[in-house]
């Protein structure tokens, strides 16, 4: 097949999989003409990513993102789930029963190292078996792990040997879950090849499928990261990404509240104590989120003044590109023990088990839930 660029068999990036071209700079795979022979060659927008760290808002829509998965039902595969344990709900494929069919699937559970050390981890493969079920979710295996910290890497390794057989491996996953720097991993580990996936914070960093092959003439394919609109991640301006996506472990921050006060998060979420017997709440958010406290009946007031400066980020110039908030008012009963979880921002457990009537305010389409308690 003859492209556009002299009449050589179509390239595709070896950063993220995209067919390549030279005619529109606009549309994915776009690579000057200049740079064709350049190894191994990337486009423009993974060489800018790997390079200088700089964003691209090209993306692939949600319509192709379903098509490549849905290829997945009618091969023989064993599927790795990698999902975001930051942002669990926000992050899990809902539905990828139906996607996967009977092929088994292996759920690796990323960024562990954002949990303090002391944490209980058979609760938390307790606490994430039962979320699975809740989603319809079968799973061979639960692999606590972390990518950029090494953490249960080889017990993944264990599990994809032990079940892989003659298939082979499709990593899934929302975007920026991880999924990127777990295959360079398994490329450095099992395969000869040189190049790398581009691994950025951004949003959509792979936008094709890329087969990886392997010494033993199977393949690793990484699947592009489904976009979910109800995640933090792909709501916020580029620059607020670092603000509210915690790389180092979470330091939990304790309030007593008395009814009737409210913590704005920045100006990215506000949690009101509605009513209730005097209680602490325990904020599981990126360190580099401001909380302020303010009583509840100056919320409104503090927020209309001082958004986008006292309570930032988003500063006044991004203000305007996020969505209006909604209210989530929801009731803890008495004697549970839960979480209030944004997508995407953290969460606030709560502390006692007296019962509280609580609110929370975030952008109009985050997804915000009660769920048992995570730790």
């Amino acid at each position: 097949m003859k492209d556009p660029m002299g009449g050589q068999s179509i390239k595709k990036c070896s950063g993220c999989g995209i067919e390549l071209q030279a005619l529109n700079p606009d549309l994915p795979g776009y690579l000057p003409e200049k740079s064709l022979g350049r190894e191994p060659v990337i486009c423009q927008r993974c060489f800018r990513i790997k390079n200088y760290n700089e964003a691209s808002s090209v993306t692939v829509d949600q319509d192709e993102f379903l098509r490549l998965l849905s290829q997945i039902g009618g091969k023989n595969a064993l599927v790795i789930h990698i999902v975001d344990l930051f942002d669990f709900e926000g992050s899990l494929i809902s539905g990828l029963q139906r996607f996967v069919g009977n092929n088994p699937v292996i759920l690796a559970v990323n960024k562990i190292d954002l949990l303090p050390k002391v944490t209980n981890w058979n609760k938390v493969i307790n606490w994430v078996q039962k979320q699975c079920k809740e989603q319809g979710l079968k799973t061979e295996e639960i692999i606590l792990c972390s990518a950029k910290r090494n953490q249960g890497f080889e017990r993944l390794l264990e599990t994809v040997s032990e079940y892989r057989g003659n298939r082979d491996v499709y990593v899934v996953g929302a975007t920026n879950v991880g999924k990127s720097t777990l295959i360079n991993r398994l490329i450095r580990d099992y395969s000869d090849l040189e190049q790398e996936l581009t691994v950025s914070r951004y949003p959509g960093t792979t936008l094709d499928m890329v087969s990886i092959p392997l010494d033993d003439g199977h393949h690793i394919i990484d699947t592009p990261g489904i976009v979910y609109p109800w995640r933090y991640s792909e709501l916020v301006d580029r620059k607020d990404l670092g603000a509210i996506m915690p790389e180092n472990p979470l330091k939990p921050m304790v309030y007593q509240l008395n009814e009737g006060q409210t913590l704005f998060f920045g100006g990215m979420a506000r949690f009101d104590f509605i009513q209730g017997a005097r209680q602490s709440f325990t904020c599981f958010l990126s360190s580099r989120l401001n909380i302020h406290r303010t009583k509840l009946e100056k919320a409104d007031a503090l927020y209309q003044e001082h958004a986008g400066v006292l309570l930032a980020p988003p500063d006044k110039e991004n203000l305007g590109q996020m969505p209006e908030w909604t209210r989530h008012e929801i009731r803890v009963p008495k004697g549970a023990r839960m979480d209030l979880f944004i997508s995407g921002l953290g969460w606030m457990k709560v502390n006692s088990d007296q019962g509280a009537l609580t609110a929370i305010h975030a952008p109009k389409g985050v997804k915000v839930l009660a769920r048992p308690s995570l730790i």
